[in-house]
């Protein structure tokens, strides 16, 4: 894939066109969705332990298809105005992540709750799971400094070398994860399966965090607090 440019017509309206499709899905089920309690929460084993109306799961899609406009066309919009090709880049991949994220995971939920499932540790939900990570994975270490996406700690903002090694490990780690959780998802057992993805991603997200710190402290160009 090339890299985005300052005028990605076809990123923007996916974005754009991603938001309509899970703001749409969410007004259709507040307006004729089942009428019947739906699971609207899953413990880390994947069994369900939470439900809800139509109107709260339909409000949920509402509210993340705003997200997505918000956070990627927001991001969308900064990079047509900005002047220096690497901060559009950096606005063009925090977009990318953006829509290969939020609407993904919305649309998971959708269907997880829709269809009454109470169990998400199957081999089919793990590995959709695993594929938003590991396309996220893909792209994270591409995205430069923003306030939005990425392992935004207070040292990666103080060290553009700590930004740029943490997200990449990230990136790596998630697309690892992502991939070994794809690979492993026909015949991997519940709930191990789950609990090995949710484990890899919390250690993950602590490893780029100490990361960043690390970076930081030894970067001779850092900012001070």
């Amino acid at each position: 894939m090339t890299a985005p440019n300052k005028s990605t017509p076809a990123l923007d309206a996916a974005t754009v066109g991603l938001a309509l499709i899970v703001g749409g899905l969410g007004v259709w089920t507040i307006l004729a969705g089942p009428t019947e309690l739906l699971p609207v929460h899953y413990s880390a084993s994947g069994q369900v332990d939470g439900w809800g109306t139509r109107e709260q799961l339909g409000g949920l899609l509402v509210g993340l298809a705003v997200l997505t406009l918000l956070l990627g066309g927001g991001m969308g919009v900064a990079a047509r105005r900005a002047d220096d090709p690497a901060r559009v880049r950096a606005l063009r991949y925090a977009q990318l992540v953006v829509v290969l994220s939020i609407p993904l995971v919305s649309l998971l939920i959708a269907s997880a709750s829709l269809s009454g499932l109470t169990d998400i540790a199957g081999a089919l939900p793990v590995a959709l799971i695993s594929l938003v990570l590991l396309l996220i994975g893909a792209f994270l270490g591409r995205v430069g400094p923003n306030p939005f996406v990425g392992v935004r700690t207070p040292w990666a903002f103080k060290s553009r070398l700590a930004w740029d090694r943490s997200n990449r490990l990230a990136g790596r780690l998630f697309f690892v994860i992502g991939l070994a959780g794809l690979l492993t998802a026909p015949f991997a057992p519940r709930p191990l399966n789950l609990y090995a993805i949710l484990t890899a991603v919390v250690l993950a997200a602590l490893w780029s965090v100490l990361e960043s710190w690390r970076v930081w402290r030894s970067d001779p160009d850092r900012q001070p607090f």
